[in-house]
């Protein structure tokens, strides 16, 4: 996850929003990382899970990412969402230092959907707040940017 919170610092120092996403295999090894291109690009649809899924099912060879997680630093979009729910993966994780975007356990949404997976046999989400030395070290980081 810091490895996502890293691309979402880096997306936030080119002006964008402030969103990474990382994918990993099942062993752990790094297969993309992302953040937010949105204004880099000038691609609406280049939002940091969407890149991310791009280079993993590039990088796999195949658009269902079954052997794969996916860890997010906001609850995705409804666009990245939907991307989600055609790429399942084991597990999806978002990380949010808000109640309001961490509300994967809240009303169903798309977004809450596509984050508890489309397979039957699927784990649930892991939707953990921000630690207190996240969010230090975040802001901290952010602050250093502006």
């Amino acid at each position: 996850m810091l490895l996502a919170l890293a691309e979402a610092e880096a997306a936030a120092a080119r002006g964008e929003v402030p969103v990474g996403a990382i994918l990993v295999d099942c062993e752990g090894r790094l297969l993309a990382a992302a953040g937010n291109r949105v204004e880099t690009d000038r691609d609406p649809t280049a939002h940091a899970e969407m890149l991310v899924l791009r280079d993993g099912a590039a990088r796999v060879g195949a658009k269902h990412l079954a052997e794969c997680d996916l860890y997010v630093t906001l609850e995705p979009c409804a666009m990245c969402a939907a991307a989600i729910i055609l790429a399942p993966m084991i597990r999806k994780a978002v990380r949010s230092s808000t109640a309001r975007a961490c509300s994967i356990s809240g009303p169903p949404t798309i977004a809450r959907r596509s984050m508890a997976g489309s397979r039957k046999d699927a784990p649930p989400i892991c939707c953990a707040p921000f630690f207190a030395i996240d969010v230090l070290l975040l802001a901290d980081r952010l602050e250093r940017i502006r």
